[in-house]
């Protein structure tokens, strides 16, 4: 075995630590040995800040305890919980010196000639910088301590990181006081055992795009008969033939999806996609880009006005991150089906590569086909992301031919002024396109992963025989590309409001279709969906529930 082999296998991620002070000297050459880590693009991404405050060292094992406490609550049995809660994951207050990796998501503004940005490699880059200094740090004496139970949104804070600094964690760095018999601390304990040798499995042939992604399959066929009976229970309600307005009509068309003269929604559900756009960065938004990643944490935490709908009118929620800017801590209720940490800017190149466009078609359907197992058969869509009624504008316009100045208006509410940039701004992205007419071309030069996700879902209710309700002007736009690959999924499809968006009238009336309130809305989140929710069971009690002329013994003539 050589030395290098010998160094690699003794890396212990450390817990114990004597009082011994790292000497400048060694952490030099451990953070000398992190730069010559590969670095994407020679971008040098990483940065690091040395902790030595006790006040500081005292803060941060606050949020870890907030943290470490709550992991202990979701283990399995009280034993468990014992077990886990005598584990020493943590050194913070006992290292001589604690270091904080990070890595500059700013870099990307500037990358090198020919050279594609990628927030996840810039990431990775930080992680081998990371190892490196931890083999360094062994092979001096020392070692280190990786801390990554914390809550990062306040971690950045309390450290007062810049919004574009990220970090991968707190390390705790010293001697070492014990070698845990040269093995991982918790196979030591008996906590788990490492497997002795890696998985590898050489991969023979590539997946194909699934064909059930490329061609929906058309499984509705039209019953005569019971369109026929629908109309005949709506029409002899105790009621002059029409006088519940769109309400008979929703009836009709419930039933007529579900294959019944008594329709029953079970288990509804709305889901809230959310992702960041790259767009945003040229100030098409009056609101900065963090907002997604605030308003997703409000989602979480109950605070958001589709809570406050969803809650009134009993439906579930569900929240996936799409593709927000920022990483969500792995224990939140959050369906995670991130392609990446927002798209690319538009303006002068693709949004999104080809193989993220296949995997926004395929998680999105993922996570409709699960709540599908579930039982429900009402699914709801709501969206978050700044920027992107930017996205929606322009993958109007260039999908139905209206002009863009029509498909584009004031989003979060930016100014008249403003309004002019934007139109100018998204223009010149639409001239500055040179690729096909193909449309998977357009969404991935064009789209955002959770437009393209929620699309995707739309196709897989279709697909579950749901009720889809469709929110807003972004969610119309969803809407909109899943109708262009089949048109038959307009048979499920209750569109719930038209928003104070210009643009939501225009495409309304593009897809030939009727919503079912118009009260100024704007503000995305599935809102409408919960909101027109009640109208919607009130159109399926009618149907069962009120008397037919003969029963109630009512002349109608």
């Amino acid at each position: 075995m050589t030395y290098l082999d010998e160094i690699l296998k003794s890396r212990r991620d450390t817990r114990h630590f004597t009082t011994d002070e790292v000497p400048d000297t060694v952490i030099q050459k451990a953070l000398q040995a992190g730069h010559w880590a590969p670095s994407v693009g020679l971008t040098d991404a990483t940065k690091y800040y040395l902790i030595k405050s006790d006040e500081i060292k005292k803060a941060v094992k606050e949020l870890f305890l907030d943290y470490d406490t709550k992991a202990a609550n979701q283990t399995d049995s009280a034993q468990q919980k014992e077990d886990y809660k005598a584990l020493k994951l943590e050194a913070i207050q006992e290292a001589p010196l604690g270091l904080v990796i990070c890595y500059d998501r700013s870099v990307l503004n500037d990358f090198s000639i020919g050279t594609v940005g990628s927030n996840e490699a810039i990431k990775f880059s930080s992680v081998c910088a990371a190892q490196n200094i931890w083999l360094s740090l062994t092979e001096q004496g020392y070692s280190m301590g990786w801390i990554s139970i914390l809550n990062y949104y306040h971690f950045k804070q309390l450290l007062g990181l810049p919004e574009h600094i990220e970090p991968l964690g707190y390390f705790c760095v010293g001697k070492p006081a014990t070698d845990y018999d040269n093995q991982p601390m918790l196979q030591q304990l008996n906590w788990k055992q490492k497997s002795k040798a890696p998985f590898v499995e050489e991969i023979l042939v590539p997946v194909n795009y699934p064909e059930s992604l490329r061609v929906t399959k058309q499984t509705h066929t039209e019953s005569r008969s019971i369109k026929d009976a629908l109309q005949h229970k709506i029409d002899h309600k105790t009621k002059p033939l029409g006088s519940l307005g769109i309400l008979e009509k929703l009836a009709q068309q419930i039933g007529e999806l579900f294959q019944t003269l008594e329709p029953k929604i079970i288990q509804p559900n709305i889901v809230v996609f959310a992702a960041d756009h790259g767009i945003a960065v040229h100030g098409v938004s009056a609101y900065p880009q963090d907002v997604t990643r605030q308003m997703v944490t409000n989602f979480l935490e109950g605070g958001a006005a589709i809570n406050v709908f969803c809650k009134q009118n009993n439906i579930k929620l569900s929240i996936v991150d799409a593709g927000v800017n920022y990483d969500f801590p792995p224990n939140a209720d959050l369906t995670t089906t991130k392609i990446a940490k927002g798209t690319q800017s538009f303006l002068h190149g693709p949004a999104m590569s080809a193989s993220e466009l296949r995997l926004c078609f395929s998680k999105g359907a993922a996570v409709v086909n699960a709540i599908a197992k579930t039982g429900s058969n009402c699914i709801g869509f709501g969206e978050m992301g700044i920027g992107n009624t930017s996205t929606a504008s322009v993958l109007m316009s260039i999908i139905t031919n209206i002009p863009l100045q029509d498909c584009v208006g004031l989003g979060t509410g930016v100014s008249d002024e403003k309004l002019i940039q934007k139109q100018k701004i998204l223009q010149a992205a639409i001239a500055n396109y040179s690729g096909t007419e193909e449309l998977e071309e357009k969404l991935a030069y064009f789209g955002g992963f959770e437009i393209i996700q929620m699309a995707s879902g739309m196709l897989a209710a279709h697909e579950n025989n749901m009720l889809i309700l469709v929110d807003g002007f972004i969610c119309s736009v969803a809407f909109l590309i899943a109708h262009q690959k089949n048109p038959e999924i307009s048979k499920n499809a209750v569109f719930c409001h038209c928003s104070a968006e210009q643009a939501h009238v225009k495409l309304l009336d593009y897809l030939g279709v009727q919503p079912v309130l118009q009260l100024g809305l704007r503000l995305g989140e599935g809102t409408g969906c919960a909101i027109a929710f009640p109208i919607i069971q009130s159109a399926i009690a009618f149907l069962n529930e009120m008397a037919s002329f003969e029963i109630a013994g009512v002349n109608n003539k």
